[in-house]
């Protein structure tokens, strides 16, 4: 297997809605239970662009197989500006090969180079236990549980927050 992780690019968003597609469908990584449009994912694409974040892919011999993103965390208030928050979806047929490891790393490199300092992770299911374990492979920590905040499926489901420091453990005393 022969797995590289690139830049997106609008060519990339039909393999991303399909890769999203089965996860609205069929688990509660993602709390949507619609399929958005095409046109609704390129808007999205184009949103995290836009502010200067990173949207990446994973492919496997030339096909993409994952993608990754952050998206600025509140972005509508600004003592946030600091803060990004990962999504990170990978085909179900490529799941347990390393390429959420890849993109993971992938995407905080480009967020620390940003000058980044706080990541998070808001994990759809207290039960998604690969994305949990994903997430502490690379210093996450859990710092807390939204219980029974969605109903996905007829069933409530918890939602939980991971957080990991960016570059510099240090916090700077004036942004």
């Amino acid at each position: 297997m022969s797995a590289t992780v690139r830049d997106s690019t609008e060519g990339d968003v039909e393999a991303v809605l399909r890769i999203y597609a089965h996860y609205v469908l069929h688990s509660a990584a993602t709390f949507e239970e619609t399929v958005p449009p095409l046109e609704e994912m390129h808007r999205r694409r184009k949103d995290v662009l836009a502010s200067g974040l990173p949207y990446l892919v994973a492919e496997v011999d030339g096909v993409v197989c994952g993608y990754a993103y952050a998206g600025q965390y509140r972005k509508e208030r600004t003592a946030y500006r600091y803060t990004v928050e990962d999504s990170i979806y990978l085909d179900p047929e490529r799941t347990g090969l390393g390429l959420g490891k890849l993109l993971l790393r992938a995407l905080i490199e480009a967020c620390e180079k940003l000058g980044r300092k706080q990541m998070l992770a808001v994990i759809g299911d207290s039960n998604n236990a690969a994305s949990i374990g994903l997430h502490q492979s690379f210093g996450f920590r859990k710092v807390g549980t939204l219980e029974r905040a969605g109903i996905k499926f007829g069933e409530w489901k918890d939602v939980v927050f991971m957080q990991r420091a960016l570059g510099q453990e240090e916090e700077e005393k004036h942004a």
